[in-house]
């Protein structure tokens, strides 16, 4: 066991650049139009890709928009980072991780009437866990996530 070399880093797969995240997403929308087969996440993505008609241009042309940025202080969205976090949602729903979010999210959509509006407010809460633990140099507190999923209303 003394020449076990244990990984310093995460491999892509949990680890994706911003490029190969965003390749993961063109390619699964250049796969799905062209009708081959979609495996693992891809199956995840391409839903809610087709959930959001207004980034199909943008998945169709890779070299324009692989590279750009994204200003939220100029309210401009990040297609890419909004599926990404579709894909984490239901990812985290797949395996109640952490525990407690599928009931929560539950609740959302009954709330909602609407899945993928009930998507929308648990990202809302996602993102602001995200922001607070990155702001602060904080652990994410998954309690104050999965409360905003409770509180949040239409």
């Amino acid at each position: 066991m003394e020449n076990v070399v244990l990984p310093t880093h995460r491999p892509p797969m949990f680890n994706p650049s911003r490029e190969q995240s965003r390749r993961f997403l063109f390619e699964t929308w250049r796969k799905y139009r062209s009708s081959e087969p979609l495996a693992g996440l891809e199956t995840i993505a391409i839903g809610h890709i087709l959930d959001h008609p207004e980034y199909h241009p943008v998945l169709s042309d890779p070299e324009r928009y692989v590279e750009r940025d994204y200003r939220p202080e100029l309210s401009e969205t990040n297609p890419f980072l909004h599926l990404m976090f579709h894909v984490a949602l239901s990812e985290q729903l797949s395996i109640d991780q952490p525990i407690g979010v599928r009931a929560a999210y539950d609740a959302l959509r009954v709330r909602f009437g609407d899945p993928h509006e009930a998507q929308h407010a648990a990202l809302d809460c996602l993102v602001e866990m995200l922001w607070r633990a990155q702001r602060d140099g904080t652990p994410y507190d998954v309690d104050a996530y999965l409360d905003c999923m409770r509180r949040v209303r239409p």
